[in-house]
């Protein structure tokens, strides 16, 4: 099922031209992130900049192509033989990096490894009922009712060796929330166009071509040095004295300033991902807050006020510099059954909020605390501090907590929160994602995942399971449509914006900048 949308066919390419290397010459592409990837575990972060790193190592079944659309990857062929089975025909004479074929008993192993204890795929798997193999090369994947988008789902599913696990001690995914890791933090042993060579957490990352990779590729550069830069100052110094090749996000204070560099180029363009606010909705008493006995934000009144307190418009000017666009869903352009028709935000309204607050018994307001990154998205600590800011005005006192997606994301994944920031890109670019993995009611089976505050609405549950089976396009997203109308009618998330993308480079790097901010390194070509 191929995904067709005009912001996706229109993912942007951009070649430049300047020096040319020789054809003997090793080729190095050095690139800055403000961030690092988690772990070389492909099971244990489901978050896009860990996906789109461990990506270039390991792959999945189904893969995707430079406007999104389904291709083969490691499976060449894949039919439904029942209206629950799917039938995948394995791809023949591909090795993992240590020489081991690809099987169906590594695919058995990886899918029941995503969703097995520790792993952060749970959602990915939560419609598979089971996993079989019907010979060497040939799998066959039930689900617990129709999933006509099931090659959609686990195009983000990675495939691990099933006897290096074994012999690593890794057949578990790491569990990023209790801080536990194994060997499959440092090493990797995929399929993918590049191998790790170097894994040094915090400092740099090196992965080198695989030379035995079952396919040509794009690229040319022969080894990647990723290295974290926190600070954006640094970051853009890097670029600018040629330490590093590739930078991304740009400060969108910089973007001018390196545009109109020369021997730089800066690639824009907008990104699926939605950026919102959690509350926690299911404690009876908040974990950091000085309200004693309740949960303010069990009261639609107080979810509201915190909304219409919100100066969206503003932090669009000022903290994005016009580099967002403001939402009132969930999802955003771009994603399959988005229904455009809602995506009204409700006033900007200190007055209506302090008035709510009243109504829901905080005539004075009240104390909580809220987690945000600081390295993670476009200017994350910004928001979070222009949010403070708004309620404070309401008279809420928001006690901001800033730190590095290091400690972040362990600390909120843990549900260890009672307000917080986070961003969330549909790794399927279907609403359905977004339904069970943000706004379905947890559960253990993976339903609910991201769903941090535990929102739950009865209704919504019944819409994500018949969204899920659904075939008939028109009823499908009548049923997505009902499913958003009634989460911003509960106020069950305080959507803020989609963020836009901003990546910088040498004007001899050619490279393809997706929706999705994936940087699949086979699409990098260093002239």
């Amino acid at each position: 099922m191929k995904f067709k949308s005009t912001l996706l066919i229109a993912a942007l390419t951009v070649t430049t031209f300047a020096f040319t290397l020789g054809s003997a010459q090793a080729v190095t592409l050095r690139v800055a992130n403000q961030g690092d990837a988690q772990s070389m575990d492909p099971h244990s972060l489901n978050e896009s900049l860990q996906l789109s790193f461990t990506g270039n190592v390991y792959e999945p079944l189904v893969g995707r192509d430079k406007k999104l659309g389904l291709v083969p990857a490691l499976a060449t062929k894949w039919t439904q033989t029942s209206p629950t089975v799917w039938r995948f025909e394995l791809r023949k004479g591909v090795n993992f990096h240590d020489g081991a074929p690809f099987a169906a008993d590594d695919v058995v192993f990886s899918f029941k490894r995503s969703a097995g204890e520790g792993s952060d795929m749970k959602s990915y798997n939560s419609s598979i009922k089971e996993v079989r193999k019907v010979n060497d090369h040939v799998v066959d994947i039930e689900t617990s009712a129709p999933f006509p988008i099931l090659p959609d789902v686990i195009s983000l599913v990675f495939m691990m060796n099933k006897a290096w696990c074994e012999a690593n001690k890794a057949t578990m995914p790491v569990d990023r929330r209790k801080g536990i890791e194994n060997t499959a933090s440092f090493k990797a042993n995929g399929t993918g166009p590049f191998r790790l060579k170097e894994r040094q957490p915090g400092t740099r990352t090196v992965l080198v071509r695989n030379p035995r990779y079952w396919t040509s590729v794009e690229s040319n550069v022969d080894e990647v040095v990723f290295t974290p830069i926190g600070n954006s100052a640094t970051r853009v110094a890097a670029l600018l004295s040629g330490e590093v090749d590739v930078m991304e996000p740009v400060p969108l204070q910089d973007v001018e300033r390196i545009k109109s560099n020369p021997n730089l180029s800066v690639v824009q363009g907008p990104e699926l991902r939605t950026i919102f606010l959690g509350m926690d909705q299911k404690r009876d008493e908040l974990l950091f807050s000085n309200v004693k006995g309740k949960n303010p934000f069990k009261d639609k009144r107080v979810r509201q006020a915190f909304y219409q307190a919100i100066d969206i418009e503003t932090i669009k000017s000022r903290v994005m510099r016009n580099a967002s666009t403001p939402a009132a869903l969930m999802a955003g352009p771009g994603i399959k059954g988005f229904p455009v028709e809602l995506n009204k935000r409700l006033p900007y309204d200190p007055e209506a909020s302090k008035k709510l607050l009243a109504e829901a018994g905080y005539p004075n307001g009240f104390e909580v605390s809220m987690n945000c990154p600081n390295d993670r998205y476009v200017n994350d600590g910004d928001i979070c501090q222009a949010v403070a800011a708004n309620m404070a005005r309401v008279g809420v006192k928001i006690n901001l907590q800033t730190e590095t997606k290091v400690t972040y994301f362990p600390k909120i994944l843990s549900r260890n929160t009672s307000f917080y920031l986070l961003g969330w890109t549909a790794g399927t670019y279907d609403s359905h994602n977004i339904l069970t993995s943000l706004m379905a009611t947890p559960t253990e089976q993976g339903q609910g995942q991201f769903n941090l505050g535990a929102y739950s609405n009865p209704k919504i549950d019944e819409l994500t399971l018949k969204v899920q089976s659904e075939t008939d396009q028109v009823k499908r997203n009548a049923m997505i449509k009902e499913a958003f109308e009634i989460h911003a009618a509960d106020i069950g998330h305080l959507p803020l914006h989609q963020q836009a993308l901003a990546w910088a480079m040498k004007k001899n790097v050619q490279l393809t900048q997706l929706p999705d901010n994936a940087m699949p390194f086979k699409w990098v070509v260093v002239k």
